[in-house]
């Protein structure tokens, strides 16, 4: 490599044996295309300017050629640097690179991500109507094929697709999938470009770009510190560089599309963990039994896995009900014992209805009450436990009844007396000819004579119905909607940007907003109007223009 100072005098110069393309520095002053290269061919820069002596002097005002040449000795390029980009796109593999971005783009659409949840609600609008986790029997006397609902809808369709377990069948839990990715594609390709975007510190150089906002003003005497200082008293993050300035306030608006986007993702995550992973299982208990938990829970999904609570022994103390004054049933309450695998009571707790009692991750509801046994006394004998059998007797939801022989019991036209009851505490007795006799209340000890047999109810024993469930998505689900109302809050915040410049006396304003774009104006005027004016003496002491 040479340099030529003069034609009259050739000094040589040191130059390093480096790569030249390796080089930062001749990569940022000069950067040749790596196409010349190719072609083997000498290169020749030629650089003009004034040199100085050692000593710092500068020379008579001559101009100095400074050439470079690049013989053909010059290093190789390394494979990535020369390889050429092929014409039809890299072939196979130029297809497989660019297949993530087309999925990422397909799955990102809106109307696509629209239309999946438009398709998850029809879904959960159809598991609602069509009765959940019922026997096949059900489903072929309901949906029969000889009248199919809408004229094709049969019980084939239903067991088919999974439509009686809907919320953990696999087009459901499919249709979930694809919306999580869609959002999970719109996040990454969308939301977080945006707010790595409007984390930058954009600074605006030309007096154009900034009237080009969507508010501009022009302030004719005032200091962009000062417009700086205005800003920050009204929230705004202030930047400023030279004459430029940058604000900008509202940035968790920014962030709140991908909270949003997080929520949702919780929500369903935990949709789909109470629908393939929990138990489930319902029982109705008399008074004075008991349970194994394990014995009632029934597993939901593929994900359901038993925890060492399920050996919890369930004891019912105690049911009883509250009435109104009319008679009618007000609240019915279970008084329950919790005892482990030793025999030691671990909880006890008296339940209502919307009063659940927790336990080891899993709930028991009171749900349901049922009429066990009435306690009677037969001509002072006893007391005798007649179980009571619900009847189905003119639309009655609740009417139960029991029947105590009178005779010879070995008869086959066995006679006796009939007792009915709605609830637990009255009962209505008939003879043997089914003529009513009288009503009396259990724990009244008042007796009742029928057909000469003498009959004291002593007491009604009713039998708890309770509904059982273990749901391991429930807190997940709540805490996604939890952050779901906050991030859909945050995301009304509007995300303001502000730029100005200083040219000479004058400041240049302009600034744009993704929300409440009708009061934005109205605060940047606010804010404007509290920029101090320059006084005329100091005028003289402003820098000079720098122009648009």
């Amino acid at each position: 490599m040479e340099t030529l100072l003069n034609p009259s005098k050739t000094a040589k110069l040191f130059v390093p044996n480096i790569p030249l393309f390796k080089s930062s520095f001749l990569h940022s002053a000069f950067n040749p295309q790596t196409r010349i290269l190719f072609n083997r061919k000498t290169l020749s820069f030629t650089i003009t300017g004034k040199a100085k002596t050692s000593q710092g002097r500068k020379t008579d005002g001559k101009n100095i050629s400074k050439k470079i040449l690049l013989s053909d000795s010059a290093p190789e390029l390394s494979n990535e640097e020369v390889e050429p980009k092929p014409k039809n796109g890299g072939g196979a593999w130029g297809l497989v690179r660019k297949l993530p971005k087309r999925v990422l783009a397909v799955l990102s659409n809106l109307p696509l991500a629209i239309g999946e949840m438009f398709t998850v609600a029809g879904l959960m609008a159809l598991g609602t109507a069509i009765d959940q986790g019922e026997a096949p029997e059900f489903y072929f006397q309901k949906y029969p094929e000889e009248n199919p609902v809408l004229g094709f809808f049969t019980w084939r369709w239903v067991l088919t697709l999974g439509l009686d377990h809907m919320f953990s069948s696999p087009i459901f839990l499919g249709t979930l999938v694809l919306l999580a990715t869609s959002l999970m594609a719109c996040t990454y390709t969308t939301q977080i470009p945006l707010v790595k975007v409007a984390r930058r510190w954009r600074f605006l150089q030309s007096a154009d770009a900034i009237r080009k906002q969507e508010f501009s003003d022009t302030l004719p005497r005032a200091s962009v510190k000062d417009l700086g200082v205005v800003l920050m008293a009204a929230g705004y993050e202030v930047f400023l560089k030279g004459p430029s300035l940058y604000a900008f306030k509202g940035l968790a608006g920014r962030f709140a599309p991908i909270g949003v986007h997080l929520a949702m993702l919780l929500i369903m995550a935990g949709g789909t963990l109470s629908a393939t992973g929990s138990f489930r299982g319902s029982v109705t208990v008399p008074q004075g039994l008991n349970f194994v938990v394990g014995d009632v829970l029934g597993p939901t999904g593929f994900l359901s896995t038993p925890t060492e609570a399920f050996n919890t022994e369930v004891h019912v103390n105690r049911f009883y009900m509250d009435y109104y004054d009319s008679g009618e049933v007000s609240q019915f309450h279970t008084d329950l014992s919790l005892f482990d695998l030793n025999g030691k009571e671990v909880m006890r707790k008296t339940l209502s209805v919307n009063d659940p009692l927790r336990y080891g991750g899993f709930t028991i509801y009171q749900t349901d009450w049922s009429f066990s046994a009435l306690q009677i006394l037969k001509d002072d004998e006893g007391p005798f436990n007649l179980a009571m059998a619900p009847l189905k007797l003119n639309g009655d939801k609740k009417l139960f009844g029991t029947f105590l022989p009178v005779g010879d019991t070995n008869s086959p036209n066995i006679k006796g007396i009939s007792m009915l009851a709605r609830d637990l505490q009255s009962i209505a007795l008939y003879d043997q000819q089914g003529k009513f006799a009288g009503v009396r209340r259990p724990n009244s000890k008042l007796p009742i004579e029928i057909d000469g047999t003498k009959i004291v109810v002593v007491d009604a024993i009713g039998s708890s119905g309770l509904d059982l469930k273990t749901d391991p998505g429930v807190p997940i689900v709540y805490a996604g909607f939890g952050a779901l109302m906050l991030t859909t809050c945050i995301s009304f915040l509007s995300h303001a940007q502000i730029w100005a410049l200083q040219d000479g006396t004058t400041v240049i304003v302009g600034g744009k907003t993704n929300r409440a774009k009708a009061e934005f104006p109205d605060e940047m005027n606010r804010l404007l109007d509290r920029v101090p004016e320059i006084v005329q003496s100091s005028i003289s002491k402003q820098p000079d223009s720098i122009g648009g």
